[in-house]
């Protein structure tokens, strides 16, 4: 049985996993974090994407982890109101519509588990060096030695370090989009009832959303700025704080109450807006998935439909071709390309807001799985 390394255990890395056992992988994940990551913000299932979690089985399940808004109200930088809508969220589209929106750890969750039993997972390691063989692919592991994979699928996120170490740095592919959002849980201090809040400061520029998860008990912070490219610690998560501290001082509503949550939240992400774009994802035996090939970011609103789909594809053409991988390859970068093209394009439609409901209706149908 020929055997496969997957780098990160996230939605790309758990359906890639999960697939590529399917058709015929001995399979093992690496990932750096010592166990499931938690938090995150809520993350959309539309389209074709909804397709690919009705064949691992677990459709119903992410339908019944959908969260329940009741719809959103818009705040200018002062709280004044300025619409509301009970039909449709910015982060989720049309509430009475097919598409779902649950939150990313409950997501993991489930893939983790649909692969559970079916794959080696290793956690509190990762990938420090690649080198590529006539029959293999050499790996390094920081705690667990060399090993020797036929396939190596990078599915580690924006910061690949499988695709730097494959392909090189990562700033040959990645396109800043102006905007860094953090995003953080808190205990639901707003009082918050299955309704979303956007707000806009004008002046600042800063902005972001507030929605209640969980029944109720916990919110969800997005709070962003627009900003050139800025120099920071990925790992540095109390310097990325005060980052953002320093960014958001001054707004108003109820933002400052909100930094001072931020200060002691237990999970935290910060990252610039940015799309990875790449000539090929694959290189010798090495593929990538997800945002370590084709990040459309979060204002795409289609990052993790681009993850479930890619998974689903490269596996299946690597079912398809048997041993020759290279084949696979070429199938799997011309069936995604459009879809990638497409579903990115979303983020820059429009930057003062969320794309238009007719181009996420296009994108999210673009690519046939059979």
């Amino acid at each position: 049985m020929r055997n496969a390394l997957v780098s990160g255990a996230g939605v790309a890395g758990s359906a890639v996993a999960y697939w590529l056992r399917r058709n015929g992988f001995s399979v093992t994940v690496v990932e750096r974090a010592p166990g499931p990551r938690r938090g995150g913000q809520a993350v959309d299932v539309r389209g074709v994407a909804l397709d690919v979690v009705d064949r691992m089985g677990i459709g119903e399940a992410v339908r019944a982890a959908r969260t329940r808004m009741r719809g959103m109200s818009v705040l200018d930088g002062r709280g004044n109101e300025l619409f509301r809508s009970e039909e449709r969220t910015f982060s989720s589209g049309l509430l009475a519509g097919e598409d779902v929106e649950l939150l990313r750890e409950d997501l993991v969750a489930l893939l983790h588990e649909a692969a559970a039993g079916r794959v080696e997972h290793v956690h509190d390691d990762w990938i420090t060096d690649l080198r590529e063989e006539e029959h293999g692919v050499r790996v390094e592991l920081a705690r667990g030695g060399f090993r020797t994979f036929d396939l190596v699928v990078g599915a580690d996120g924006a910061h690949s370090a499988v695709r730097r170490l494959a392909f090189g740095p990562e700033e040959r592919f990645t396109r800043h989009l102006g905007r860094y959002l953090a995003i953080f849980p808190t205990a639901n201090l707003l009082g918050l009832d299955n309704w979303q809040v956007w707000f806009q400061d004008a002046g600042s520029g800063a902005g972001g959303a507030v929605y209640p998860v969980r029944d109720n008990t916990e919110l969800r912070v997005t709070l962003g700025f627009g900003s050139e490219p800025v120099t920071y610690d990925h790992r540095d998560v109390e310097g990325q704080k005060r980052l953002v501290a320093d960014r958001l001082a001054g707004v108003g509503w109820e933002v400052p109450s909100l930094l001072a949550a931020m200060a002691d939240a237990p999970d935290f992400y910060f990252d610039s807006m940015a799309q990875v774009h790449m000539d090929r994802w694959t290189s010798g035996r090495v593929a990538l998935v997800g945002d370590a090939g084709y990040c459309a970011s979060a204002l795409s609103g289609q990052g993790t439909g681009l993850a479930l789909v890619g998974a689903y594809v490269l596996a299946d053409e690597l079912g398809r071709a048997g041993t020759d991988h290279a084949t696979a390859f070429d199938a799997y970068e011309r069936r995604m390309r459009p879809f990638v093209e497409l579903n990115q394009a979303l983020a820059t439609e429009n930057p003062a807001g969320p794309p238009a409901a007719e181009s996420v209706e296009r994108a999210k149908h673009a690519i046939a799985l059979d």
